[in-house]
């Protein structure tokens, strides 16, 4: 299954849900984070191998981001637009402008930091 199809396919299954986990399926894994400023981020992640996404719930949009190569915890996104990093319990959004094509100039602005998820 194609990244772009498991995209749609992960946003369809959380819309007909509701956003609540789908029964009997291990690889999806819900959770909420809590973050700066009384934020709460809930991320769906659809993990499938080389093809893993997550779907979050921030800025009032659904967000899916496909996860990519990161040395040290989970990250998510690509080289333009939103980054979701997560490691343990913690996450943070972040933005990257599209508009810039050369990551040297470009800038990273974190949206949400300090997100954790409840004991």
């Amino acid at each position: 299954m194609s990244a772009r199809r498991l995209l749609l396919a992960a946003g369809l299954a959380l819309s007909a849900s509701g956003g609540a986990a789908l029964a009997g399926d291990p690889a999806l894994i819900q959770v909420i984070y809590h973050c700066e400023r009384g934020v709460e981020i809930p991320a769906t992640y659809v993990n499938a191998g080389e093809a893993s996404v997550v779907v979050l719930q921030a800025e009032g949009r659904q967000i899916a981001l496909p996860q990519v190569l990161s040395a040290s915890g989970a990250r998510y996104g690509g080289n333009a637009g939103y980054q979701w990093w997560s490691k343990g319990d913690t996450a943070r959004l972040s933005w990257f402008d599209p508009a810039v094509t050369d990551k040297e100039k470009g800038e990273e602005v974190t949206l949400f930091a300090f997100c954790k998820t409840s004991p």
